[in-house]
């Protein structure tokens, strides 16, 4: 097999072309020496002149055309080897070559700025995983541990150099890049915590796949939110009970007072019955409260079916008869959902529109839209006096109507969390009162179902 031809240099053919180039001018400038009537020793000397032009020329050629070349090669070597602080000289518009080394100069500094930008960011990143609460790990294709931050350190409970280059078995974390994810964990580590919530992913070193694992642990969020929902409770019950046993416990002292005494006024009789009355409209009251608040805690997974959307809204409004509620039909559209569930979302809706309309004679009007192809929003607007505060409108027992009972807002949330939906209140920018927006999905599947009963 012959080998391969190898061409020549680039600097020796723009040598040879240039001695190519000047060869017919110098063998004519040879051939009038030679043939005129001139001495031999003038002839051999203006010939060694001739042949010694031709060749400088040919030299000097080489070298202006090579040597700007040999300089872009060192530009784009120190390029390539990291080092951005050369710059050409010469570079200037009004010259090709000047043009080439601006252009090399340009790129020099694009890429200085996006290695400073590239160390800034990893330099960032690198103190953000250090510094954050939460274990992050990194494995290689073969499971060997190649990161691991200093939360993951307290958690594995021992140093970085321990734990990297060591096998994800060899650790006891051969689980952590098998199963599903996201999941929840509830296995214990060298210290104590959890439950852990493992998530994990994939990304490429080096051209080569790795996993990333990141683990929660969800103890200390988990006590705070019991804490805080502990403290509601109590304060509302508190507060609710109070409010009833305060005035019992006063009037039950005033009766058995009266009781004691020898000379009972002639009216004691009456004044009995007003504070027997009133000790029984206040256990009513008390009642009344547990049973809404039972009410709102045992709220059922909805059972769904399919359900007409404009025959669902005519039913509800047919149920109002204090003021008529204009129906404002949309799409024809057939949701997923619990018909009881809705129909008592939409019926505290409707119910809370009125009374805020009928404040300043009002209208209330419903109407429905098709904002994606998979959602509805249904809208109930009033022209009533709009919202003051939005900021407790969702907080359990809130009220701002005298007989209010302060759950209406929050289970109808309730209800459209559980159906994947979103429950909004806002004032209207049209004009007074306020609009109550209901986002429904149009088809709920069995995962998400399940993943809304969990949420109630």
């Amino acid at each position: 097999m012959s080998e391969p031809r190898r061409s020549l240099p680039y600097d020796l053919r723009v040598f040879l072309l240039a001695l190519l180039a000047g060869l017919p001018g110098s063998a004519a400038t040879l051939g009038l020496l030679w043939t005129g009537d001139l001495s031999a020793k003038v002839q051999w000397t203006l010939s060694v002149v001739v042949l010694a032009v031709h060749l400088g020329a040919a030299f000097a050629v080489r070298e202006r055309v090579s040597r700007p070349l040999q300089t872009v090669a060192n530009l784009l070597a120190a390029l390539r080897e990291g080092d951005y602080s050369v710059r050409g000289r010469g570079a200037r518009p009004d010259d090709p070559m000047g043009e080439v080394l601006m252009e090399v100069n340009a790129l020099s500094a694009t890429l200085r700025e996006q290695r400073l930008g590239a160390l800034e960011a990893g330099a960032l990143l690198t103190q953000v995983i250090e510094e954050i609460d939460v274990t992050v790990l990194t494995f290689d294709a073969e499971g060997t541990l190649r990161l691991v931050n200093r939360a993951g350190e307290r958690l594995l409970g021992l140093p970085r150099a321990h734990l990297v280059n060591k096998g994800a078995g060899t650790l006891g974390l051969a689980e952590l890049l098998e199963g599903t994810v996201p999941r929840r964990l509830t296995r214990t580590f060298s210290v104590e915590g959890g439950p852990y919530e493992l998530r994990r992913g994939t990304f490429r070193q080096g051209g080569l796949p790795h996993q990333l694992v990141v683990l929660t642990d969800l103890r200390l969020a988990l006590r705070e939110e019991e804490r805080e929902a502990w403290q509601r409770i109590v304060r509302v019950l508190s507060h609710e009970i109070n409010n009833s046993l305060t005035p019992i416990q006063s009037i039950a002292g005033a009766l058995k007072d009266s009781l004691e005494q020898g000379n009972r006024p002639p009216d004691w009789e009456e004044d009995a019955r007003s504070g027997l009355g009133i000790i029984e409209r206040r256990s009513e009251s008390l009642a009344r409260f547990l049973s809404a608040y039972a009410k709102l805690a045992k709220l059922p997974p909805p059972r769904l079916a399919p359900l007409e959307l404009e025959s669902w809204v005519r039913r509800v409004v047919a149920l109002e008869t204090r003021l008529p509620v204009e129906v404002r039909p949309g799409p024809a559209l057939t949701v997923s959902g619990d018909g009881d569930q809705l129909e008592q979302l939409l019926i505290n809706l409707v119910r809370n529109a009125v009374d805020a309309a009928r404040e300043r004679q009002g209208r209330v009007w419903v109407s429905w839209t098709r904002p994606s192809a998979d959602a509805v929003e249904l809208w109930v607007e009033d022209e009533g006096p709009g919202l003051a505060n939005t900021a407790n409108l969702f907080v359990p027992f809130f009220t701002t109507k005298p007989q209010g009972s302060g759950i209406g807002l929050v289970l109808s949330r309730q209800i459209a969390e559980a159906h994947g939906g979103t429950l909004r209140l806002e004032n209207r920018t049209e004009g007074s009162g306020c609009r109550a927006r209901l986002r429904l999905p149009l088809q709920l599947t069995g995962s998400r179902a399940d993943v809304a009963s969990l949420r109630v």
